[in-house]
């Protein structure tokens, strides 16, 4: 017949078996429950909980209970080292009735922690003949002395805690690649393709194409909703990262606090709303690509972090001291004069440099009117699918508005445009007045010869290098870098579109 102690032992062995079946993801709560339930079963005052590294080939403490309360996981052993360390690297259970005259008692450890020890019982908790921690008591209660009942009921016990965490841990390991699958296929659905005419924007593609080939960061500079984001993962697509993520940050979306575990992750407990364990961006980009967009708006302590990602590929979780590795491509980009920041000191120069290793400027829409017409045409046809609407194009008139407009929001504003007319639109072709656009150059075209795409193209061309060309006092080589086109280029234009010197 069981005694009253036996019936208790079987309950808990019991309890722990449930929950070995059930679906426990949360792998720091049943670390901590296995240890209360190992501390119960065996009458210890106290007991830790270590795993082994392998890497490193280490045990730390990932759970202490029942001692003056500190941070336990800054303490790591050796395998062989210490009690701990000589019961996973045998995997062997021992029963330490008289520690300090045992040659393996490291005594340094347990009195940081404020624990006289009298007693100690420590079983290995393993799994398919690989030890995965180690579970240790210290001092049964009321001064008795360990025995080998006690070991043999722990050892039951740790054979089903060690498939606990067998499990737990196969379980967060597949819930982060999920979100990482997650990730790839929302990310894979947004990608574009880059739709030009223009020379410049050519020419930037073919940047692309060196650019892609390599591991170096890449800042991409340009005026909000140019297209940067397409850039990046045009840079991403054709390097040999390109089956692994493309990750995207808006670092100007999120606080500081926030943003930092969004890029780096966070442990449980780490602030009041961290329930739970959480992978960064930087994890889930591992092997891939992270993109940091508005990196202009990063604060000054997380650009310190970001510059020691950059040179050492290493960070730490918010709330751990752990070491992560990642193998990650930085592509940066920012609307902002990043270089004023830089002489102001709201942007650290050392992380500038790192990250402009290779710069790449996007043109305005307003710089490339060639785009226009293709761009609109391409946005019709995305949004005549998406509103069920069929449209014949777009009127001769709303192709001028169009070219004569300055487009301050870019290819963003172009689109918005679009899909604007596209909902509101009632005719067989989109006509100037669907587009609901302020068009100060409305007679822009007026004087047009033939009024086709192609002249008013040609005009919009003349006019606005006619402009620049004011602006910089006919001086071609400042207008060449105001237009980020060659000299040679713009010499060529002028030429061709018979723009001549005004007094």
């Amino acid at each position: 017949m069981l005694s009253k102690i036996d019936v208790q032992k079987f309950n808990t062995l019991i309890e722990t078996n449930a929950l070995i079946n059930s679906n426990y993801s949360d792998l720091n709560a049943l670390l901590t429950h296995i240890l209360d339930s190992a501390r119960r079963l065996s009458e210890g005052e106290a007991s830790s909980l270590l795993l082994v590294n392998k890497e490193k080939q280490e045990l730390h403490i990932e759970v202490f209970l029942g001692g003056a309360e500190t941070d336990t996981k800054r303490f790591h052993v050796k395998m062989g080292e210490g009690i701990a360390g000589w019961v996973a690297l045998h995997d062997k259970s021992i029963i330490v009735n008289d520690p300090e005259s045992d040659r393996r008692y490291r005594p340094d450890i347990l009195q940081e922690l404020h624990l006289q020890v009298k007693s100690m019982l420590a079983v290995p908790m393993h799994v398919k003949g690989e030890c995965l921690g180690v579970i240790e008591l210290i001092n049964k209660k009321n001064g008795n002395e360990y025995t080998q009942e006690d070991l043999e009921w722990l050892e039951i016990f740790a054979n089903q805690a060690g498939i606990s965490i067998y499990n737990a841990k196969n379980i967060e390991k597949v819930r982060g690649e999920i979100e990482l699958l997650q990730g790839r296929l929302e990310t894979e659905e947004k990608y574009h393709t880059i739709i030009a005419k223009n020379p410049m924007i050519l020419e930037k593609l073919a940047i692309v194409d060196q650019v892609a080939k390599t591991d170096s960061s890449v800042l991409i500079l340009g005026e909000s909703g140019v297209g940067k984001e397409l850039f990046a993962e045009q840079i991403h697509l054709r390097s040999n990262r390109a089956k692994k993520a493309f990750i995207k940050v808006n670092c100007a979306a999120l606080p500081e606090g926030l943003l930092e575990s969004e890029l780096f992750g966070h442990v449980k407990g780490a602030f009041t709303s961290a329930i739970s364990n959480r992978q960064g961006r930087f994890e889930l980009a591992n092997g891939g690509t992270i993109f940091l967009d508005e990196i202009g708006d990063l604060p000054l302590p997380l650009q310190a972090k970001l510059l020691r990602v950059l040179q050492q590929k290493t960070f730490e979780k918010v709330g751990s001291d752990v070491s992560i590795t990642v193998d990650v491509r930085i592509l940066a980009a920012t609307n902002q004069d990043i270089q004023k920041h830089v002489e102001n000191g709201s942007f650290r120069s050392d992380l500038y440099y790192r990250l402009n290793v290779l710069p790449l400027y996007v043109p305005p829409l307003r710089q490339r009117p060639e785009d226009i017409p293709v761009l609109a045409e391409f946005f019709l046809d995305k949004f005549m699918k998406k509103t069920k609407k069929q449209f014949e194009g777009f009127s001769e008139d709303a192709i001028q508005t169009m070219l004569s407009y300055s487009w301050p929001g870019n290819v963003r504003e172009l689109e918005n445009c679009v899909e604007r007319a596209c909902v509101i639109g009632r005719n067989k072709k989109i006509r100037s007045d669907d587009l609901y656009l302020k068009n100060p150059a409305s007679h822009a075209f007026a004087d047009t010869a033939e009024r086709n795409l192609k002249n008013a193209i040609n005009v919009f061309k003349a006019r606005f290098i006619q402009m620049v060309l004011e602006e910089n006092n006919w001086n071609q080589t400042e207008t060449a870098r105001a237009l980020d086109i060659q000299r040679t280029y713009l010499c060529k234009l002028i030429k061709e579109l018979e723009i001549n010197f005004k007094e």
